[in-house]
């Protein structure tokens, strides 16, 4: 059995065309194949978002065209505040 962030992973690559278009540039998180928030850097993503899910239970991705963008290397980070 994979991670269990290759689910949003996949939703990610079948839906980056049109998250491109209405999120260019920004960093994404995907929890249950849903964005569930938009930030400006990767670092906000997980600050923010660990105030409501537990590290390793969502995906963070940078949205950008092409297949060049995308990377499949699934973390868990612990944030120091």
């Amino acid at each position: 059995m994979g991670s269990p962030l290759e689910r949003e992973f996949e939703y990610y690559l079948k839906n980056q065309e049109q998250l491109v278009k209405e999120h260019n540039g920004k960093v994404l998180v995907i929890k249950n194949c849903s964005v569930i928030g938009v930030y400006d850097s990767d670092q906000e993503a997980i600050e923010e978002t660990t105030k409501q899910h537990e590290l390793g239970t969502f995906l963070v991705q940078l949205c950008k065209p092409g297949v060049d963008s995308v990377t499949q290397t699934f973390n868990s980070r612990v944030v120091f505040v």
